[in-house]
């Protein structure tokens, strides 16, 4: 959710249902997408003369300021070959910290696709080669556009039980994973039970219990040993954050002890005392707390999908710990704050988007707190079946997690007739239909646009 694509840059494609959105529909073809970002860059150039620099564009400065080195994948595991050989890689798929809240007097703007022409000899590459040779001619941004296009046009090529070799080190690409060595992983599965150990044990067994592709292909060994070796990762990191602040306070103090200042003491002492609280990690500690925790409830349900899609536990291990604390830190804190930002996004979105389905469901009591949590906290990992969902997150990390809110009000605007023929929409929503990733994706496309620019920036960093 940091420096993904804009919203202008994701392709505008219209779903093929009988709902309310109705946008003409277009060829889902390389050429037409080319053709169809073309017209975004024409536009761009014609805007007015406070024109900005896209993001992507921002990037690609970046990028071509940095000696970009075919560096070692972070995912080229030594007892577990990749077909993905070793590349660097810059950050894709999020743009929550280069958000700018729009100008009070002004609409708010967002840069549009500014790339000018499309990178053809990335396009000219399938997925697999691409991911695994690197981009051509040190054309990374290009790359990674292209990426995000065959993703969306092509999807990565699985079995039917959602099985694919090439998934997981796309999903490692554009979370922009680091580097971790096997061992790593292994040292904090060998340091035992973590303080989080007993909340991850009573969840853990009840982890997609229904779903025989999970429970045929991730044991909750498997489960428990990724879990907890997070959890000691956040621990660690929270005892950082402690150490560093009990620094600073003994800076203060020492400061205070100079200039015999009672305002810098009272400050040190105040200090100190976060700094205490910071090191409890007690089971009960991350209840309601306002620091990022070790461990909430649903985190069991939003790591299945990477040990699935993954070779190794290593693997899942470094995909989702950059996922929880890079993209969706506000998630997994005690209060999960993100969470219940996300929520309230949801209502909002769906009364711009469907404005009489949503009174509908206001008159009835029902908000999205009541039926979209398990969907927001697990990007729809919630709803069956596994093969669709790892299809939807193909999406979702190539064009922003953030989209997972849109992607729920989709759900909602495809099943409105249901709703609004039902004189109680609670059992409806009780539990969501199976996902069809295809069809959320294009409606989601569709209603995008529809989404004012403040609202969108709040989507986009909601989860921090």
């Amino acid at each position: 959710m940091s420096n993904s694509p804009t919203k202008e840059s994701v392709p505008k494609l219209a779903p093929h249902l009988t709902t309310p959105i109705q946008d003409p529909p277009s060829p889902r073809t390389h050429r037409a997408l080319r053709r169809l970002q073309s017209a975004h860059a024409l536009g761009s150039h014609q805007s007015n003369n406070n024109y900005q620099p896209s993001l992507i564009t921002q990037q690609h400065k970046q990028a071509l300021q940095r000696t970009l080195s075919p560096a070692v994948n972070a995912h080229a595991l030594s007892h577990h070959p990749s077909p993905a050989p070793h590349h660097s890689r810059v950050r894709s798929n999020s743009d929550a910290a280069n958000m700018t809240p729009p100008n009070s007097g002004a609409a708010a703007r967002r840069p549009a696709l500014a790339l000018g022409k499309r990178p053809i000899a990335a396009d000219a590459l399938s997925l697999d080669r691409l991911i695994r040779d690197g981009p051509p001619d040190g054309d990374l941004v290009g790359a990674l556009e292209s990426a995000r296009l065959k993703i969306l046009d092509q999807g990565i090529k699985s079995d039917t039980d959602g099985m694919s070799s090439l998934r997981i080190y796309v999903w490692l690409v554009f979370l922009n994973a680091p580097v971790l060595e096997t061992d790593a992983y292994l040292a904090l599965i060998h340091r035992g039970a973590s303080p989080a150990y007993s909340k991850i044990r009573n969840d853990t067994f009840r982890t997609l219990a229904t779903d025989p592709l999970f429970r045929r292909r991730v044991s909750e060994a498997s489960l428990i040993r990724l879990l907890n070796a997070v959890a000691w990762k956040l621990h660690d990191a929270k005892e950082e954050r402690a150490e560093s602040l009990a620094k600073a306070g003994s800076k203060l103090t020492h400061t205070a002890n100079q200039h015999g200042s009672p305002e810098l003491q009272s400050s040190t002492a105040a200090v100190k005392s976060r700094a205490r609280a910071l090191t409890l990690t007690t089971e009960g500690s991350d209840t309601g707390a306002s620091e990022p925790g070790t461990y909430v409830q649903g985190m069991n349900v939003l790591a299945a999908p990477f040990l699935y899609a993954a070779r190794s536990e290593a693997e899942a291990f470094v995909a989702f710990h950059r996922f929880i604390t890079n993209e969706c830190p506000g998630y997994v804190r005690g209060a999960m704050d993100g969470v219940h930002k996300g929520l309230a996004l949801v209502d909002k979105a769906l009364a711009i988007v469907d404005p009489k389905l949503s009174l509908y469901l206001t008159g009835k009591g029902m908000n999205a707190e009541l039926y979209a949590f398990p969907s927001v906290l697990t990007l729809c990992a919630c709803t069956p079946p596994l093969p669709q969902v790892l299809r939807l997150w193909d999406f979702l990390f190539a064009y922003g997690a953030h989209l997972n809110i849109l992607c729920i009000v989709a759900q909602l605007v495809i099943i409105r007739n249901s709703i609004l023929s039902s004189p109680s929409p609670t059992k409806i929503l009780r539990s969501f239909p199976p996902l069809q990733a295809e069809t959320i994706i294009e409606v989601t496309l569709s209603i995008i646009k529809k989404i004012p620019d403040d609202v969108y920036a709040e989507i986009v960093s909601h989860a921090k």
